[in-house]
């Protein structure tokens, strides 16, 4: 009697078991949807740490897996000026990107000239000036430089000046397998349809675009600079970031302050990555939060979800 129980147990033992392995994991978390573009966290994010010394740009790798478990990053060359062609300080730098994890995307350039300037000896000094940084990012490993496409004159001369200044600097690239992107980054660059116009004169495979969804303010009140004053006239940013789009070789996803449900209060994301997943790009979107009402470290974290909850649903 025992045997014939205690056989008939292990017999229904093993058809439960086979029916759990069957069934539905009902108390398992759902997986998250994937992502259609990778997330990587821009090193102006913590801009006021850094020009206030808290950090420094060796530590940025280390911040960006440990903090947000972010394992894409993008410096700013202002954060390491001087050491373009220091290779102690680049092999100390790669040794804390290998340390944590974290691979190298693009340095975004400034201070070095503007490559749409009318005056064609400072234009090439600013295409000279860019060749360290081409030469930094490939020893670091990154895909690309992000370059400033400003000068001063009408549109159609700046133009003209930028097509010559980064198909210049595009060519000296090109052998590299470095990228060269211009961001929507103020004056007649945050207006979609003439970067656009500018990518299609240029017509390289390594010259391209970095929309950003912040920095489309055309004009500002104090003597028409870039920088520095309140901003008169704007161009619409979905527009300037659709045009933007098929030239896009990365995509700096803007954030500045949050309301209570977590969405930007300036940006329209679910609209925003609509636009940049219907573009068909599939690459690197990388948070620059630079907002004044939120902790820098919070900002980036409520960013990061932010992107994460709207890609997945778009």
């Amino acid at each position: 009697m025992f045997m014939t129980n205690r056989r008939q147990f292990m017999q229904q033992a093993a058809i439960a078991a086979t029916g759990l392995a069957f069934a539905p994991a009902v108390f398992a978390e759902p997986m998250k949807k994937k992502l259609f573009f990778d997330i990587s966290l821009a090193e102006w994010s913590l801009h006021k740490a850094l020009f206030a010394k808290k950090i420094t740009n060796l530590d940025f790798p280390g911040i960006a897996r440990k903090e947000f478990d972010i394992s894409i990053v993008e410096y700013v060359n202002q954060f390491f000026k001087d050491k373009a062609n220091d290779t102690a300080y680049l092999n100390d730098l790669l040794t804390r990107c290998k340390d944590n994890g974290v691979s190298n995307h693009l340095i975004m350039i400034d201070g070095e000239g503007g490559l749409g300037d009318l005056d064609t000896a400072k234009r090439k000094q600013a295409v000279d000036n860019h060749k360290k940084w081409v030469e930094c990012a490939k020893y670091l490993g990154c895909k690309t430089i992000r370059v400033n496409a400003h000068g001063i004159g009408s549109s159609e001369a700046v133009m003209k000046s930028a097509v010559e200044g980064l198909s210049s600097l595009g060519e000296f690239a090109k052998p590299l397998g470095i990228n060269v992107i211009v961001e929507n980054h103020g004056g007649y660059s945050s207006n979609g349809e003439w970067l656009a116009s500018v990518m299609k004169q240029v017509k390289m495979k390594n010259v391209g675009t970095l929309p950003d969804f912040g920095n489309f303010c055309l004009r500002r009140a104090e003597n028409g600079t870039e920088w520095g004053g309140k901003c008169v006239e704007d161009y619409d940013r979905y527009k300037g970031t659709q045009e933007m789009m098929p030239y896009a070789k990365g995509v700096s996803a803007k954030s500045h302050d949050f309301d209570a449900q977590g969405n930007d209060t300036l940006v329209d994301y679910m609209r925003m990555m609509k636009i940049v997943k219907d573009s068909g790009f599939r690459g690197i979107v990388g948070i620059e939060y630079e907002g004044e009402t939120t902790d820098e470290y919070e900002g980036i974290k409520k960013t990061k979800v932010l992107l994460e909850r709207t890609g997945a649903m778009v």
